[in-house]
Formats: C-alpha cells, structure tokens, sequence
C-alpha cells in the first residue's frame, strides 16, 4: 500500500524564521524551546532546519536552549516503559554505560533537541539525566555547574536562565513539557527521593533528589495562560507560546502549593 503524501503545510527555514521573528523572537535573546517536529508540518531539512530557524530569529548574538533528557541513565527497578525483568535489574545496573555529555543520546525530548546536542559548538551540561545544550555566546555560562544532585533547581541551567531573563518558547508542544515549572518544586515544600544511576567512575550510585512530577502542569499552564502576558500563536501548523521563564516559575511557585500540594518528607522509589 502506497504511503499516503504529506498533508503540510510545506514549512521551510526561512518560514520558521520568519514567523518566530513576527511572533517577537529578538535578536541577541535567550530562549529555551521545547518542540515538536510533527506538529509543524511537513519540514523541508526536518529537524536541521528547524534549528537552523531558531538560530536565524536569534541572530549570532542569541542563545538557543533545549533539555536533552536521559531517562534511561536510571535504576531498572523503576522503569514502566517498558519495565524489564527483574532478574536483569543487577546486571543492567552492572554494565550500563555511564553518562557522557558528548555521546549519550537524549531521550523522550524529540529530534530537535537532539540535533541541537550534535550541533557545532553545542555545550551540554554535566547532569547524567536532566542534561541541557546550548548554541551561541550564552552556552558555556549556562550549561556549565549543572550540579550531579540538582536536577532542574537552583544549581540547574533552568535557574541559570531565569537570571539571565531567558524566554520560554513552546514549539509545538504543551506545557506538560515545561522543564520551568520544576524549578518552582525546589521553592516549596516537596517530597525527597532516592535516585540511581551509573557513576561517572563506573559502578552504581544513588543521590537523594527532590522528587518531581509534571502532573498537572497542563492545567497550571492554562491558569498561567490565563492569568499572565503569553505571545501565542503559529509556526507552521504548530501551536506556539512565548513567555518569560521567570514569569512562569513565579507563578508555579504560588499555584502549586494550592493545586497540586506534596508532602515534603522522604520517599523510596519502587525497588
């Protein structure tokens, strides 16, 4: 059976570029972008081009970010995704191969951001599983001290990026996606939690870490949409929101203590 063709639109790089600069993209800014390559269209240079986009809007002054996530530098004992069995779990601990900012694919965060950690000149911060790239000026200031025990708070790229006045840019995908919004669990009460990983030394190691969660993000981004200045509009076929990544962790911090209260004491994941 033949594959069907394309349904488009037909979106080129200078289309991305264009609309991010209509939708007030600026020259020389900062800007953390969580994508979707599906949901623009059908993209001629796919992911390449799309970054190519983005760095076009920014100009050479500007400063492209994305999270380069690796869920699989985990414990086995937590995994759902599949899970494996649990006779596997000491040997898999055994031998996986630890984190390497230069070669360890990101996972579960789309093709863009992967393109973007193979970019030339791409930094990568030192986290094994909430890892950051970065292209332009801005990349080494922001990914470098990514603190082996902090996952997205204060020792973070994301609070790096609030200071510097960093934009968020949704491409295509919900704010079920939004890395900002954990900032804001790190300022208020949470639960702690054993996390497991390779060593960067070899062998095993476990870290306690804020637990976090992005459920209900989806509806704390509505509430902030709502409530707050959010750009929206069209890249492509995709839907897209720009805001102030300070704007959102602020409001984070006041809505989920009343919408999504957690306990803050300690917890042992599934073993």
């Amino acid at each position: 059976m033949p594959t069907p063709p394309p349904t488009g639109p037909l979106v080129t790089r200078d289309a991305i570029a264009s609309q991010l600069r209509l939708l007030g993209v600026k020259a020389g800014e900062t800007l953390l972008v969580h994508s979707s390559l599906s949901s623009l269209g059908w993209v001629n240079g796919g992911a390449v081009a799309v970054v190519q986009g983005l760095l076009d809007a920014l100009g050479p002054s500007g400063t492209l970010v994305v999270p380069t996530q690796t869920g699989a530098q985990s414990d086995p004992a937590v995994w759902g995704n599949p899970p494996v069995p649990e006779e596997w779990w000491d040997r898999i601990r055994a031998t996986m191969p630890p984190y390497d900012p230069l070669i360890t694919p990101s996972l579960g965060v789309g093709v863009i951001p992967e393109a973007v950690r193979t970019w030339p000149g791409a930094a990568r911060s030192a986290h094994p599983q909430t890892s950051f790239a970065a292209v332009g000026p801005r990349a080494r200031e922001i990914t470098d001290g990514h603190a082996p025990d902090c996952r997205l708070g204060e020792l973070s790229p994301l609070a790096r990026l609030e200071r510097l006045g960093a934009r968020v840019l949704l491409l295509g995908a919900g704010y079920d996606s939004c890395t900002a919004f954990h900032l804001a669990e790190y300022r208020i009460p949470a639960p702690r939690v054993e996390v497991g990983r390779p060593a960067a030394g070899g062998g095993w190691e476990t870290v306690t870490e804020v637990s976090i969660t992005s459920d209900r993000f989806d509806e704390l981004g509505h509430d902030f949409e709502r409530d707050r200045p959010v750009v929206r509009g069209k890249v492509g076929a995709a839907d897209v929101r720009l805001f102030p990544l300070a704007d959102a962790v602020a409001y984070a911090e006041r809505w989920l203590p009343l919408h999504r209260p957690r306990e803050e004491d300690f917890h042992h994941p599934r073993a």
